[in-house]
This record gives structure tokens, sequence and C-alpha cells, in this order.
């Protein structure tokens, strides 16, 4: 590389730096479990199923239900809006989980520190309905604390979501097969499955939307860094960008299951 060039890629890197500053910030002070700021439209269909109308209509023949890993409870409150059984959520996360908790409160529920993949604290078969959407769980915890004919139902981002990602970043984290282990750990503990998975391309407004993201989502890329990683940002940037935005893979799963009566 000659010095006109090294010169010109440190000018890049710097450019990109300060236009990615307000969104690095944003990402590191934001709550909740929504992301209004970011601008992402899909360029081809999403997933054939609705998942928020598939938890309503499970939730009308359930005497309580439990939401794992709620975030702000953005979701869970619009769909118990009109619910009369138990309404409960958990939400690890110390800054999610107060918010959850003002915004349930007024309908009755309530909100439980707790991790869904390291054990919950509710006696066996207390939930006719389990949702997650996006929450890491422990199957078997599932199963216990699901009640006769009681219903589970997951969304869940796909190990393929945002697989562009992986020819730039050497410590993006690897995940499991959750789609196939789900599955199995559901039907091992005697619950009937099904289950679907779906891909497809989305565009994202900028680089500054990614970088939201991963800061957002610390497990993609554990210790992220935007100035230490910019010039894989830019490449990644230089391979994804078109005419239509930053475009990239989506990929989603859905599960659900139930526990013999």
């Amino acid at each position: 590389m000659t010095p006109d060039a090294g010169d010109a890629t440190d000018d890049r890197a710097a450019r990109t730096l300060r236009m990615l500053a307000p969104h690095i910030e944003a990402a590191r002070t934001f709550s909740g479990w929504a992301f209004p700021q970011i601008r992402v439209h899909d360029l081809e269909p999403g997933p054939p199923w609705d998942y928020e109308a598939i938890v309503r209509e499970r939730l009308a023949d359930a005497h309580s239900v439990l939401d794992l890993g709620t975030g702000g409870a953005e979701f869970f409150a619009a769909a118990v809006a009109d619910y009369a059984g138990r309404i409960v959520a958990t939400e690890e996360w110390q800054v999610n989980a107060p918010i959850a908790a003002d915004r349930l409160r007024p309908l009755g529920g309530h909100v439980v520190r707790a991790s869904a993949e390291r054990g919950l604290p509710f006696r066996d078969a207390c939930f006719g309905l389990i949702i997650d959407r996006h929450e890491g769980a422990a199957m078997p915890e599932v199963a216990r604390l699901l009640a006769p004919g009681g219903w589970f139902v997951t969304q869940q981002v796909a190990r393929e979501n945002w697989r562009e990602l992986d020819a730039h970043f050497e410590t993006r984290t690897q995940f499991p097969d959750h789609f196939r282990i789900y599955q199995d750990e559901l039907r091992a503990a005697g619950l009937s499955v099904t289950a679907q998975r779906h891909e497809w391309k989305v565009a994202y407004g900028g680089l500054g939307d990614i970088a939201f993201m991963l800061i957002a989502a610390p497990w993609e890329i554990p210790d992220f860094d935007p100035a230490a990683q910019i010039e894989a940002l830019i490449a990644l940037e230089d391979d994804c960008q078109t005419e239509r935005g930053l475009e990239m893979t989506f990929a989603r799963y859905l599960i659900t299951a139930r526990k013999p009566a």
C-alpha cells in the first residue's frame, strides 16, 4: 500500500467513525427491546407465520401466561391488554426489568428477575401458556412449568441470521443449532412439537444501524468495539451496500409445542 493509499484509508476510517458516533451513543444508552430508530425494511417476504396472532389465539384458552425474557414488555403488554388470566414475565437485565414491571402493573401482571436458561422459580405445571420471543431457554424447564394441555410458543433468531458478519468478524459467536436442539428436548419431555424456519433479505439504512445493533446485542460479537474494528465494518459496508441499502439476511424460526392433557 502506498503512503497516499494509507492516508485515504485512515481518512475513511475517521469519517466513518464520526458518522457512527451518534448511533454508538444511542446504543450505549438504550433500554427496552424495541428499536424504532433502526431503519430496516424487507426486500423479500418475511416469515409465513404471525407470532402475535398465534399468541393471542393460545391466550384464549389459557388460565395463566408466562413471557420469558420480556424485555421492556412492549410486545407482551399489548398481547395481554384484554386478558383476564394470571400474567407473569421474566426479565434478567436490571435495566429492562423495572420498565417491564411498570408496563405490566396496570394490567395486573408482575415481573420476576430470572434467567430462562438457568432455572425458573415457579412451581411445576403452573402455566397454561408460555411464550418466548428471542430469549434463550431451557426446554426441560419449559416442560416442567406447563400445565397439562398447556402450550409453548417461541419465535427465535436462527443461527444463520446476519450470516454476512461471518466473513468480517473472526470473533463472531457461532451459536448452537437450537432449532434442532429445542425440538429434540421438547419431544424428549413428552411434548408434541411443530416447527418451521424462514430466511429473507432485508436492507438497513446504513452502517450506523448495524453498529447500533451489534452494541445492543453484545452476544453477536463479544467485546465489539467500533473504533478497534472499524476496518471490518467498512469491509462489511463495501460487501453489502447496494442501491437498496445495506443488505443482510434475517433468519427466524417458530416452534410450538403442547404438553399432553
